[in-house]
């Protein structure tokens, strides 16, 4: 049986990048390591949409975020972070933890803040120093329009504006520069269609001002130290050497493919997936969908480890479960980083496969037509 992975990270990588991954051990402080890492950090700009620097980090994108909380504030220094689901529940508890100040912006799971919350709450706490928000939140497969938030919080703060978009680089649009982003941090195994182990981090120039002169103790996730390593196309610490190679391979990838063309797939997967769970009869759960996955609320009546056990062993699909309070109410299918329009028809082909098994009544069929309709309703209009 093949096997088709499903979930919003680890994402399925190209056995291209495998392929680099797998050549010989280099060492990392020779040429030509240091060659690949310098057209890395080049290929990271275009992947941000900024000129300016993108840090490499060996950590997960928790790491990431956590190396700009302990290089960017201060003991005491007030950090807004906005909660909207698992992993910006994190970002408060981080922040909590580091400068003993954080203001929680609580919205619903399956909701996306508006601007006009995050401009209340800038009036209310005038000495902010920091915003942090998530532009597509894994948990519920939801979506935040980074540009009006960023914008809202430019007008009415000189907080730094700090973005989670670890399920969202490569798949919805992000314009770090043109839109006043302080700080964006991914992680290698999303859109960037590679194993973990990897943190993205992006800089402004006020981001890096602030790191300047920040009082948190850090040491190996130390932006400063990464800054002064990053202008000799160099690093700290040792790297992983086979990570930063395959990310090599995949920014090329993505760069073949262009960063827009990637945008609008994301969409098109996104929006045709959306549309064969909704024929199938199956609620979605976000209001703010993201590109990246798709959150849907198990049919009533069917057991969530009954519709696993056939989705994953009878049929080698693998989908992400629910979270917190929503575990065995809904499932999460990724359509991030490696996947085109027939992984689409599989995995909802699949999802009928199953719903047949446990005796849950549809018109069979009706899931993988909605969305082969879509797609070619969509190739007539191009």
């Amino acid at each position: 049986m093949k096997k088709r992975l499903f979930t919003p990270g680890p994402t399925p990588v190209p056995e291209q990048v495998m392929l680099r991954m797998a050549q010989p051990m280099i060492h990392h402080r020779n040429p030509e390591f240091m060659e690949i890492l310098t057209r890395v950090h080049e290929d990271l700009k275009y992947l941000f949409q900024t000129k300016q620097p993108v840090l490499v980090l060996t950590c997960s994108g928790t790491g990431g975020v956590e190396a700009t909380m302990v290089s960017m504030f201060s003991p005491g220094d007030k950090v807004i972070a906005v909660n909207g689901g698992k992993f910006g529940e994190r970002w408060v508890d981080m922040a909590r933890k580091y400068t003993g100040n954080c203001v929680e912006l609580k919205v619903e799971w399956g909701t996306s803040i508006q601007p006009d919350d995050i401009i209340a709450a800038l009036k209310q706490h005038p000495d902010a120093k920091g915003v942090y928000f998530t532009h597509s939140e894994t948990s519920t497969g939801t979506a935040t329009d980074v540009r009006a938030m960023a914008k809202a919080i430019r007008e009415h703060s000189d907080a730094l504006i700090c973005v989670d978009g670890i399920t969202a680089v490569g798949a919805h649009e992000l314009r770090f520069d043109e839109w006043g982003i302080d700080v964006c941090v991914t992680g290698s195994q999303k859109g960037l269609m590679m194993p973990p182990g990897l943190a993205l981090v992006a800089l402004s120039e006020r981001a890096i001002k602030a790191i300047e002169t920040a009082k948190l103790p850090s040491y190996y996730l130390s932006l400063k130290k990464a800054l002064k390593s990053y202008k000799d196309n160099d690093t700290p610490f040792t790297p992983a050497v086979s990570l930063i190679i395959g990310l090599d391979e995949s920014l090329q990838m993505i760069k073949a493919e262009g960063i827009e063309n990637v945008w609008k797939r994301h969409q098109r997967l996104s929006a045709a997936c959306r549309t064969g769970c909704e024929a199938l009869g199956m609620r979605l759960f976000s209001n703010s969908p993201s590109f990246a996955v798709t959150p849907v609320w198990l049919p009533e009546g069917v057991e969530w480890k009954a519709f696993n056990k056939v989705l994953k062993l009878e049929n080698g699909i693998t989908v992400a479960a629910g979270q917190d309070a929503y575990a065995g109410k809904i499932f999460r299918i990724s359509h991030l980083g490696f996947y085109d329009e027939l992984d689409m028809l599989a995995v909802i082909g699949a999802l009928e496969m199953t719903l047949k098994k446990i005796n849950h009544p549809f018109e069979v069929g009706s899931g993988v037509s909605a969305v082969m309709k879509a797609f070619l309703e969509e190739s007539v209009a191009v």
